[in-house]
């Protein structure tokens, strides 16, 4: 198992970050590093709140202070930029623009978590609700039914007596 210096780390580390955003295939081939060494490296660069290049296909969440510093570098940006660092990011420019919105009002993590908590939980109890009329109406159509075949037996026990 090879060992890295800590400058060397930090260096690699920094090339995964803007502006170079060089992706890790790139630096296996430049600097034969194994490939999961860099995204180990990568991922505890993330767990700091630093920001990198992500070119995976799920949605990537970012922590606040990732959001800010998102939007730091953005401020400046025309919109051709904007789109290209997008892009290269992953993310949509609507994104920034909510996270800029949030940023103005006060918004925190909990305040977004309590408000996605209710969404979530108001479309279960409309969900639920739905699902409650539901079998309500298969209950009383039951019901009927099982009425229904009670007279019918009574209407024909009676003819037999007769």
């Amino acid at each position: 198992m090879a060992t890295y210096t800590k400058d060397f780390k930090e260096n690699l580390i920094k090339l995964m970050l803007p502006p170079e955003n060089r992706s890790v295939k790139e630096l296996v081939d430049e600097y034969n590093i194994h490939e999961q060494t860099l995204y180990r490296w990568r991922k505890e660069a993330k767990s700091k709140g630093l920001v990198y290049q992500d070119n995976a296909a799920s949605k990537q969440k970012y922590s606040r202070e990732m959001q800010f510093q998102i939007i730091i570098e953005t401020s400046q940006l025309n919109n051709h930029d904007l789109s290209e660092y997008c892009r290269r990011k992953g993310i949509y420019a609507e994104e920034i623009e909510s996270w800029k919105k949030a940023f103005v009002s006060g918004e925190t993590d909990e305040q977004s978590k309590l408000k996605q908590e209710f969404k979530d939980s108001q479309a279960e109890l409309k969900y639920t609700k739905k699902e409650l009329d539901r079998k309500e109406k298969a209950l009383a159509e039951a019901a009927a039914l099982l009425i229904l075949k009670k007279k019918m037996q009574a209407i024909w026990s009676s003819d037999e007596e007769d």
